[in-house]
């Protein structure tokens, strides 16, 4: 017998106990499996299928003896398995007329494949073969090696891909979610088989995975799933640990105005663009029900401050964050309205309306200050943390190019941001138009079948449900200019305790950062 739920478009349920014997039904539905292993599906027609497995697993979770074992892990996919050699393998998927791939991050391993409904069989059997059963052949392992030298060695010529990772190990003080998403160079050569399967052993429980499927009946997916993931055991968890709202983060009050705010100009922001619909509200997080703190400790947010000269570049770059909310918390639709309020992007866009030109980056940094090349807002969110801040690229002074800045010229403008938050009402009108972006944004996301079935197997690995859209649009219309505030001065007020993560690369560090933030009034660090 498996635990079935089946949801309609707004959230409700309704339980039932039933066998592999499943009515077809338009609605999204959740069976759970004997071994504890869930399926979801949303049945939506169309030419083209969508299936994945979604484990609770990554960088997150990694110990030092098996640092970088997520990155190979993920790299190895869809090689040779005990079933086929890997010339079978590549045979099978092109065969499918789709596409299929294999991702990692801080907190899920991901294996999905688009592909012509047909195919729905052959595509799961191959998932199942490289989760449960690869071969990591030496020759496989060894070509990985070159190919993770290559990536780190790619990853130190891009900033934009590098300072994001020094952020987490600085702001989680190289542990838990400050681990990196990439195998560290020191580790490369010390990945082997054993490591693999140990991990794996680990990591890929029945209990740990959900199986989404978008496009397909529920029936059909629950049958092939019990066939090719049945040998899966669950064996009972340790108890569970929720990790708590740290002290730091709970709500204090509304703080007084500051006397030394930059002078704001009017703005109305827009998102330039939301790349993936999970990405805000839902992204690749476990669910913290499921969560053995012995496997996945709490999140050990510290702050911290770290500058790497680097003086051949084009420009200096910035970044200051805070620690936000997890992804269970009722604030976290406030923090993502935050995040696309404040928008930015790159100095050049060709765009109008609707392309995040009125966000208050672009109004109040963007347009005044030709030497930034690059001003935005992010929101790297977890199951128990998230990242929240701002980051800027700018023509260095000491590179002699006219008008260049310093980094402590740049921080003012960016901590000025993060006070207007806290200490002015964002006007109805503003407030309105970051909320429709997101909402429209999550929504027109969905159209696409991979984020659609995507978001469905995040949802359940995070929620132990699906969340629909209505249901995340109804919770953004719902949030006010005080809850904006509210929100703000939680994580960065001058007496949340929420100490600031400071990272800074080019010709020269940011220097009195801790003056110019007890200035506006934001975060005040002792």
């Amino acid at each position: 017998m498996h635990r079935t739920i089946v949801r309609s478009g707004y959230g409700f349920s309704r339980h039932a106990s039933r066998s592999l014997h499943i009515k077809p039904s338009t609605l999204t539905q959740v069976t759970t499996l004997p071994n504890n292993i869930r399926v979801a599906t949303d049945p939506t027609p169309g030419y083209f299928s969508s299936v994945g497995l979604y484990v609770d697993a990554g960088s997150r979770y990694e110990t030092p003896d098996i640092s970088g074992a997520s990155h190979f892990i993920d790299r190895l996919a869809f090689k040779s398995t005990k079933q086929r050699s890997a010339e079978a393998m590549v045979t099978a998927m092109h065969g499918m007329g789709g596409q299929i791939m294999a991702s990692s991050s801080r907190e899920t391993i991901m294996y999905q494949s688009s592909h012509f409904s047909k195919a729905t069989p052959t595509a799961l059997e191959l998932i199942s073969e490289t989760a449960l059963n690869p071969s990591f052949l030496p020759e496989e392992i060894e070509a990985q090696r070159d190919a993770a030298y290559y990536e780190v060695r790619e990853l130190q010529a891009k900033p934009e891909m590098l300072l994001p990772e020094i952020l987490h190990a600085v702001a989680y003080g190289n542990q838990g979610l400050g681990n990196s998403v990439l195998c560290p160079e020191d580790r490369i050569d010390l990945i082997d088989n054993n490591i693999l399967r140990r991990t794996m052993a680990d990591w890929y429980k029945p209990e740990k995975m959900v199986i989404a499927g978008a496009g397909i009946e529920h029936e059909e997916l629950v049958k092939l799933v019990d066939k090719y993931f049945s040998s899966l055991r669950y064996l009972a968890p340790s108890p569970s640990i929720s990790p708590s709202i740290p002290a730091t983060q709970r709500s204090v009050p509304n703080p007084q105005m500051p006397i030394n705010l930059l002078a704001s100009s009017s703005s109305h922001p827009v998102r330039k663009s939301l790349s993936r619909a999970a990405s805000y509200l839902f992204p690749n997080t476990p669910s913290d029900s499921l969560l053995d703190t012995s496997v996945s400790p709490p999140p050990s947010y510290t702050g911290g401050h770290k500058f790497m000269h680097e003086s051949k570049g084009d420009f200096d770059h910035l970044y200051i964050a805070f620690e936000g909310v997890g992804i269970h918390d009722a604030d976290i639709y406030a923090l993502a309205t935050m995040q696309v309020l404040l928008g930015g992007g790159g100095s050049f866009s060709a765009g109008g309306p609707g392309k995040g030109m009125y966000s208050r980056l672009y109004t109040h940094i963007l347009n005044h200050f030709a030497q930034i090349d690059h001003c935005a807002s992010f929101h790297h969110i977890y199951s128990d943390s998230s990242l929240f801040g701002l980051f800027a690229s700018f023509v260095p002074a000491a590179s002699g190019v006219r008008g260049g800045n310093t980094p402590s010229q740049i921080l003012p403008h960016l901590v000025h941001q993060l006070s207007l938050l806290m200490y002015t009402t964002v006007p109805a009108e503003e407030l309105t138009r970051a909320k429709n972006q997101l909402s429209s944004s999550l929504m027109m996301a969905m159209e696409s079948r991979s984020i659609q079935v995507e978001d469905l197997g995040r949802q359940v690995l995070v929620h132990n449900r699906a969340v629909s859209v209505t249901e995340m649009t109804e919770k953004i219309a719902l949030v006010t200019a005080d809850d904006i505030a509210r929100v703000a001065t939680r994580l960065f007020g001058s007496r949340s305790g929420n100490k600031p993560t400071i990272v800074c690369q080019g010709h020269e560090d940011v220097s009195r950062w801790q003056d110019t933030f007890e200035k506006y009034g934001v975060s005040a660090p002792s």
